[in-house]
């Protein structure tokens, strides 16, 4: 199988080819930077909303994987946060369209549910969350991992090209497990839960509401998304003084969902390989919640009104 890796040169890129290579692939690499080279790809600076250039890439494949996309909301404006993410992946399916391959496997997001970066809170209507449940994202990077699903169903329809959109949660990388930083946030987020757990009734009630009405206002003010002035991350920082405050900002509206990098990587060879026809969007985590604590108390505390 010849591949075409998108964004192959970034930090999962990196070992999605690597995975590629060692289970007999031939892969060719596109991506802004030239990145460092892995032995026997073939690398090519391409910029993906460059359609010709693309397909020119594209041609002689068999299938591909499409990595590359602005990373968020926090690093550029809101239009072209959408136009790289949104043309960049209807320009991957049209190459792949007119080169006559019909498989593709994208790197989706959770966001496209409506999760970490949105400006409100959302409306759950049931739990476990599932494939079905509707979406509903209200910034810039969410809408355009909306987009990118739609536009894999709509090559579906179109072309008979089937694909796997990986709806990624937070992924856990191996440095993760000696960064210190990350470990004390990991700590004090826990330890969050587990004295909002230990409260009588009433004051958990109450310690929750003024939770959620500070949380509200916060993300009101859409933190997460670029706006030429100050730093986005320092801004998603505000809520640091209170742990509770930042699980409930962030934490909350993924799930507590992760993913081991190890399990992603085969997540995007096994969609590449399975035997299936069709365009799907798929929710793709570890069985275990980064809050260490059990799923239906997690659901109980913080979604209160939806039927479990």
């Amino acid at each position: 199988m010849r591949v075409l890796v998108t964004g192959g040169a970034g930090r999962v890129g990196r070992d999605v080819v690597r995975d590629l290579i060692t289970h007999g692939c031939d892969v060719r690499v596109v991506d802004r930077r030239a990145g460092e080279p892995i032995h026997g790809v073939q690398y090519t600076v391409c910029d993906i909303t460059r359609y010709e250039a693309l397909r020119e890439h594209m041609r002689g494949c068999t299938a591909a994987v499409h990595l590359a996309a602005i990373a968020g909301p926090m690093f550029h404006p809101g239009p072209e946060v959408l136009r790289v993410n949104a043309l960049g992946t209807f320009n991957v399916f049209e190459a792949a369209a007119n080169e006559g391959i019909r498989r593709v496997v994208l790197a989706g997001s959770i966001n496209a549910f409506g999760c970490h970066f949105g400006v409100r809170d959302r409306e759950i209507r049931y739990l476990p969350i599932d494939e079905d449940h509707p979406t509903d994202p209200t910034d810039p990077y969410s809408l355009s991992k909306n987009f990118a699903e739609e536009i894999a169903a709509y090559y579906w329809r179109r072309d008979g090209i089937s694909s796997v959109v990986l709806r990624i949660p937070s992924i856990w990388l191996e440095d993760w497990q000696v960064n210190p930083q990350f470990q004390q946030r990991l700590q004090e987020d826990i330890s969050a839960i587990d004295n909002l757990v230990a409260l009588p009734d009433e004051e958990r009630t109450k310690r929750l509401e003024a939770v959620v009405q500070r949380v509200r206002a916060f993300r009101r003010r859409r933190p997460s998304e670029y706006t030429g002035e100050g730093d986005a991350l320092a801004r998603r920082r505000g809520l640091d003084d209170d742990p509770l405050a930042r699980v409930y900002a962030f934490d909350r509206f993924d799930f507590w969902a992760a993913i081991d990098k190890r399990d992603l990587i085969t997540a995007f060879r096994q969609a590449l390989t399975a035997d299936y026809e069709g365009s799907h969007a798929l929710f793709i985590s570890d069985i275990h919640n980064r809050a260490g604590h059990d799923a239906a108390r997690l659901a109980r505390l913080f979604y209160p009104e939806v039927h479990c």
